[in-house]
């Protein structure tokens, strides 16, 4: 039985407006416990087979046995990921994870019998010890699995993630272990139309791995549509669920939960991308850090205004965060929120600005965003919160728009090696680079990301940069 989760306090609108998160993150709780559940079983196979090689083998068995564990180990290891014996569902239930575990086990052996057979060893396979070992190794497994409870239970708590339920005026509900907040005295409002509701509430959502919303009916829609952007998985409180006995949708306690949304992207994806992030754009920094120079001198000593231009834009999340460029346009005639866009012979754009501009280079400052964290080398562009399609604001030409945000912004995108990027004159300017950023969160592999960062540099210089 897993102890009752103790409550966590609710910060308030305040305290969130300033950066305070309403929960700890238990991502990264969760993945050091992956770690440290993940070395328990090596070490508690290597022991396995050790043993086994001690207790039964002859002079040197139990280094031969240990280069059976050495053949099984990688195998389990590769079997237990795919089998999700590390995930959170084995995090929050023990026997979940030991079954898992097992099932792995007995695979790689079989894996390892089927690879003895196949090269035949010059000293014999030992079988007395082999089997031995592996069923030494279902107990230690299954022992270190259980011994690990108190670990997980010290970084994750009972309840392993954070779910928050948001009170909208629905059916009162309540969950063991989850967070309660009321949309009301959050200020919380499903309003698509305003950028700066979709900030607080992607500010309210940090850390949180499941929201569910509690609203009148007439609301679900606004609600599941805000949830869509919000990288995060999101269900909607509809009692009828349960009644119809639907396929698709949770039932918890009493109550009916539809899911809305849910992050592109599971733990190891991001990690992949994150990783190939970091690498790629601490590389380039350093490569192109002559040319950074020399771009900053020239912006700085054309007109002593300041290097760096600094726009507020839509991230992950629908959070607000601060994009940086080379400054292009004199100091005085920027526009900070986007509101026009730049268009072939603009009078406000420097000498200076229209080459970097030409040559994509006024973009690489952001590869410091993506250091930060702001951003990725590949996603959906990031855009000012003024921008225009035709005479409408992007969201107001299509309110899937605010979807694109269920990823970090990229430095490049799947619209832009299409040409789909410059000044968005019409709707369908919008329209097309929609499209082309929900089909890249349909679809996201890493060799796609390094397909797109090829392609990239076959338009780094193109005609719609002005």
């Amino acid at each position: 039985m897993n102890a009752p989760f103790a409550p966590r306090p609710v910060l308030d609108h305040a305290q969130v407006a300033e950066g305070h998160p309403i929960a700890p993150s238990l991502e990264r709780r969760r993945l050091q416990c992956y770690i440290g559940i993940m070395v328990g079983d090596m070490l508690a196979i290597a022991l396995a087979f050790a043993l086994s090689g001690y207790l039964f083998g002859d002079v040197g068995g139990t280094a031969r046995s240990l280069v059976h564990a050495q053949v099984v180990i990688p195998i389990f290891l590769t079997l237990a990921l795919y089998n999700r014996s590390y995930s959170i569902e084995a995090l929050r239930n023990m026997w979940t994870g030991v079954a898992r575990a097992i099932v792995a086990i007995v695979l790689a052996v079989a894996v390892a019998v089927f690879v003895q057979f196949l090269i035949k060893p010059t000293y014999g396979f030992p079988r007395l010890s082999f089997n031995a070992g592996s069923l030494f190794a279902l107990f230690f497994v299954s022992l270190m699995r259980y011994q690990m409870r108190s670990l997980v239970r010290w970084r994750c708590g009972s309840v392993v993630m954070n779910e928050l339920v948001i009170d909208d005026g629905g059916p009162k509900v309540s969950f063991p272990g989850s967070i309660q907040i009321s949309a009301a005295a959050m200020g919380i409002v499903p309003d698509l139309r305003d950028p700066n509701a979709l900030d607080k509430l992607g500010l309210v959502l940090r850390n949180i791995d499941r929201v569910i919303v509690s609203c009148p009916v007439g609301r679900r829609a606004e609600w599941a549509m805000m949830l869509k952007g919000a990288n995060v998985d999101g269900e909607v409180l509809d009692d009828v669920v349960v009644r119809l006995g639907a396929q698709g949708a949770r039932v918890a306690g009493q109550h009916g939960l539809l899911l809305v949304s849910a992050g592109p992207l599971g733990m190891r994806d991001r990690a992949i991308k994150r990783l190939f992030d970091l690498a790629f754009a601490g590389s380039a920094i350093l490569a192109l850090s002559p040319l950074l120079i020399v771009v900053a001198l020239a912006v700085k000593l054309y007109d002593r205004g300041p290097v760096f231009f600094v726009q507020r834009r839509m991230g992950r999340g629908n959070r607000f965060f601060n994009m940086y460029k080379f400054r292009s346009m004199t100091q005085d005639l920027c526009d900070a929120d986007g509101n026009q866009s730049a268009s072939k012979d603009d009078k406000r754009i420097t000498p200076i600005g229209k080459f970097i501009r030409k040559t994509s280079i006024d973009e690489l400052p952001q590869l410091f965003n993506v250091l930060l964290g702001d951003m990725s080398l590949v996603g959906p562009r990031p855009h000012a919160t003024g921008s225009l399609a035709g005479e409408k604001l992007f969201w107001e030409v299509d309110l899937r728009y605010w979807q694109r945000h269920s990823l970090k912004p990229g430095l490049s995108g799947l619209a832009q090696v299409r040409g789909y990027r410059g000044a968005t004159d019409h709707e369908s300017d919008l329209v097309n680079r929609l499209q082309s950023d929900l089909e890249y969160l349909e679809g996201w592999t890493i060799m796609r990301d390094i397909q797109i960062i090829f392609l990239t540099l076959r338009v780094l210089v193109h005609d719609r940069a002005f």
